[in-house]
């Protein structure tokens, strides 16, 4: 059976069961404590935590799942994979326990010519938790498993909670038994190799406490209502169902192990080492199509380093098989060809995919060729001094000048029998890291504990808001936090963070900044509001200052947004949808939204798309905007179902989670968006539109930047300033200016060239004084010196080339020198055939002057460059290279 037919089937089974279908959430998570979805249940969590009514009783979904924890050990076991499909059906507060295992039972055993997965019941085995009497007893007197197929175990493997104090409950899991020649018997509690886990039946019933571990905490009661989650693996039963003894081996992945045997020439099944590798590449080139299909891109931080990591690991891999040319391309057909028929979005928007894996592709593949030699290099300088690791300094070296990333040099180093001083690197990175994190994280979650804003949302039902009709309105405080904790009261100067039951307060989200204003009590007291965030849904904290007086929880208040600064943004904010709509008309709907920011005035605009945008077609985009601007087009706003908004043609941001109802924002007959910001009423309030550029921020992700209103027109009208500075010093009309500017640029580069050209020859001027300056070294000519700083590399080279061959007579030769660029210390180093014969090389000359200085270098036998951070040292490395050369002849 096809991995597409057990999610048609899953899916099928529990909607004829009453069941809603629940679409896959996207791999990004809608939740600040993750990166990536990890579980199925991760898009159900705000309805177990009792922060969002469920708008069902049942539900059912096949998620997808991404985990890297365990990168490492994917490939060398039959269950680590990265990237998989979590099938899941859920309960909130409808059946329980025995309608959980009912179903569950009914679906595996059912044959497969009515529907079911067929699978025997007498090689299902059942594991419940040590004190669940109730779980025990249905599936011994309702369902009928024998009591011998039945096991106990405790709380680690048999209890389920999120690791922090709320739901939780016993876990009842379905195990597959597959047989002898997997291991010996004794059913799951013995072997789970040979009974694998396929389904955890998850009963929430409780609430714990707080406490460490998976199993140190206490019960504190029952949950007012009983839920059902459950999650089944489906590339483990597509291992059971296609009879396979891994699931690299199943229908979704064997394509891309195949395709990647046929490209670098190494079949599967030949030797454990390189079928490790190939289902590497095979998981993580799927992972990777997944999280690109999502709209994560390639980068340095949060989720887009997971995916250039696992992308990286896969190419690398292929070199390692012996595949040196690009391949992606091909591995990327197949993946998205076997994923598409589950996931179609894939392939329609397989363009953008492609291009963002290619280009990522290409970078790695340069980045590798780089930094190979200098980690080649840093390995053997450390194994020559006798030592087993490489120093942190090394390795964020690699990382922050060649774009090495750390798990790499791991990798490569333990290849080479060394570890790394991972707590050097990581104090360095945690260095350049930590200010930024701590603001992010202030500026979204206030300082305070997310159970603080549930208590207040639970007590108070949420904030109403009441900002798309209003600009200001009476409210009363509901809730108020000083430092991050609840407090009763709050006096002037205090910071603060205040929850009201209603407010035309606009939190920030969907790319638009929160509003600013004040709050003012009845009793007089004064906060001006700085900021607005939504910690937890439904709840709006304004973040302020007390100004005059004293706040107070209960109080009745007069809540006015700066209406000035809300109209500007509202002009960004409508001016977006206008861009994005007109970028899609230009290049095809791959120019997706891919993120934005909507300020006061201006507003910025990310979208996909595999090239820079030519500068016409940017004009062209703009002077569409304008004209929309200029047909006094009405916005409106309407909230419908999700089904219909689709139908209408709206379109969606990706990443952004949505509900059953949203809210669409229509732009006359020109755009429609899901959109849930402030806008305009009419199109000619944007007054102008500007677009000021484009530039790349990512692979395949472009953005743009603009002004909008009274900004746009200070900006023009600062640009007819300085064109008409100009015009008056080139003496000239403004249609003149680009040739005339174009023809003094020419005459400044044929002039440099002239002084590049006067430049080189004085420095070879120096080359006959500096080899007759050459002292003996133990019967090698050494020529040392340091020439004029601003010498460039390549003019240092020459000179060192050039004193290089004045050196006759068959004498043993070795020329360096030393110049300092830009306050950095460079040096080149050639050595003649006479001094190699006699063990002086170059590259060895290199990496001792270079340590000195404070930085690497490399190269050939025969000449050799490096550099560094401390100009000072120059005098110690020309002395280093000399000792060397002494050594060595």
């Amino acid at each position: 059976m096809e991995s597409a037919e057990i999610r048609r089937r899953w899916l099928r089974f529990f909607e004829e069961r009453g069941h809603t279908v629940v679409p896959s959430a996207s791999l990004i998570a809608d939740d600040p404590t993750l990166l990536l979805v990890p579980a199925g249940m991760v898009p159900f969590k705000p309805y177990f935590l009792g922060e969002v009514k469920p708008p069902f009783g049942r539900a059912t979904s096949v998620q997808k799942c991404v985990r890297t924890p365990d990168i490492e050990e994917v490939g060398k076991t039959t269950r680590h994979g990265t990237f998989f499909q979590m099938c899941g059906n859920f309960s909130f507060g409808e059946y329980f326990k025995e309608g959980a295992i009912k179903y569950a039972w009914e679906l595996l055993t059912t044959p497969q010519d009515k529907g079911g997965y067929g699978l025997e019941g007498d090689r299902l085995w059942i594991t419940v938790y040590e004190e669940d009497d109730e779980a025990e007893t249905i599936w011994r007197d309702v369902v009928g498993v024998p009591a011998g197929r039945i096991q106990r175990l405790g709380k680690g493997p048999n209890f389920w909670s999120m690791g922090v104090p709320g739901p939780c409950g016993p876990c009842s899991e379905i195990n597959y038994d597959r047989g002898p020649e997997f291991g010996v018997e004794g059913g799951p509690a013995v072997n789970d190799e040979r009974y694998v886990e396929i389904w955890n039946l998850v009963f929430m019933q409780y609430v714990r406490g707080a406490g460490e571990g998976k199993e140190d905490f206490p019960i504190l009661g029952d949950l007012p209502a009983r839920n059902i989650d459950t999650g089944l693996g489906l590339e483990r039963l597509a291992m059971i169902l296609q009879g396979v003894q891994n699931m690299y081996e199943t229908d979704t992945l064997r394509v891309v192990i195949d395709k990647a045997t046929e490209l670098s020439g190494v079949p599967y099944g030949r030797a454990h080492e390189s079928d490790v590798a190939l289902r590497v590449v095979a998981d993580h080139m799927r992972t990777s199509m997944m999280l690109i299909g999502d709209g994560v891109t390639p980068g340095n931080e949060g989720r887009g380093y997971v995916l250039r990591r696992i992308m990286r690991r896969a190419i690398r891999n292929m070199r390692l098989l012996g595949a040196h040319d690009p391949v992606a391309a091909e591995l990327i057909d197949v993946v998205l060809k076997t994923m598409g028929e589950q996931y179609p979005e894939l392939l329609t928007d397989r363009k953008r995919i492609e291009t963002v894996a290619l280009a990522e592709e290409a970078a790695f593949l340069k980045t590798l060729r780089a930094g190979t030699n200098i980690l080649d290099t840093a390995v053997t300088e450390t194994k020559a001094a006798g030592g087993s690791v490489l120093s942190g300094d090394q390795a964020f070296l690699l990382h922050d000048t060649w774009g090495f990333p750390i798990d790499l040099t791991l990798e490569m180093a333990s290849e080479q029998g060394l570890s790394v001083d991972e707590d050097g690197f990581r104090r360095l990175m945690k260095e350049q890291r930590d200010r930024a994190k701590a603001d992010a994280r202030a500026k979204k979650t206030g300082h305070a504990d997310l159970s603080a804003y549930r208590e207040v949302a639970d007590r108070s039902g949420g904030t109403e808001f009441t900002g798309y009709t209003r600009n200001e309105n009476e409210a009363t405080v509901v809730g108020l936090l000083v430092d991050g904790l609840p407090s009763p009261a709050a006096t002037e100067g205090d910071e603060v963070e205040i929850v009201l039951d209603r407010t035309p307060f606009y939190a920030e989200g969907g790319g638009q900044l929160a509003d600013t204003g004040r709050i003012r009590l009845d009793s007089g007291a004064v906060v001006e509001v700085r900021d607005v965030q939504q910690p937890v849904p439904g709840v709006s904290v304004h973040k302020g200052v007390v100004q005059v007086g004293e706040v107070t929880v209960g109080a009745a208040a007069q809540a006015r947004i700066d209406l000035v600064r809300r109209r500007a943004i509202a002009r960004a904010h409508s001016a977006t949808h206008l861009t994005h709509q007109a970028l899609r008309d230009a290049l095809g709907p791959t120019a997706a939204q891919a993120g934005s920011e909507n300020s006061p005035g201006r507003f910025r605009f990310d979208f996909g798309s595999p090239a820079a945008v030519p500068a016409g077609v940017l004009t062209d985009v703009e002077q569409k905007i304008n004209e929309v601007l200029a047909r006094e087009l009405d916005v409106t706003a309407e909230v419908m179902p999700i089904g219909e908004a689709r139908k209408q043609g709206a379109i969606a941001e990706f990443g952004e989670k949505y509900g059953e109802h949203v809210r669409v924002v229509t732009i006359g007959d020109f755009s429609k968006e899901l959109c849930g910001g402030t806008h305009v009423n009419n199109t000619a309030q944007l007054g102008l539109v500007k677009l000021l550029g484009e530039s790349s921020i990512g692979s395949g992700v472009r953005r743009v930047e603009a002004l909008v209103g009274v900004d746009a027109y200070h900006f023009l009208a600062r640009e007819h300033t300085v064109v008409a500075q100009l015009t008056e010093l080139v003496k000239g009309r403004p249609d003149e200016l680009p040739d005339k500017i174009a023809g003094m640029l020419a005459r400044l580069k044929d002039a440099e060239k002239e002084i590049d050209r006067f430049r080189a020859e004085k420095v070879l001027q120096a080359a006959a004084g500096l080899a007759e300056s050459a002292a003996d070294v133990k019967g090698v000519a050494v020529v040392t010196a340091s020439v004029p700083d601003g010498t460039g590399a390549d003019d240092l080279r020459r000179l060192v080339l050039d004193v290089r061959q004045r050196i006759t007579g068959g004498r043993p030769a070795v020329v360096a020198l030393f110049a300092v660029v830009n306050d950095r210390p460079l040096t080149v180093i050639a050595t003649n055939e006479a001094a190699r014969g006699r063990g002086v090389k170059a590259g060895e000359l290199v990496r001792t002057a270079a340590k000195t200085l404070g930085g690497g270098g490399g190269g050939k036998d025969d000449v050799a460059q490096g550099g560094g951070q401390n100009a000072a040292a120059v005098p110690e490395a020309i002395e280093a290279v000399r000792r060397l050369v002494a050594e060595k002849a």
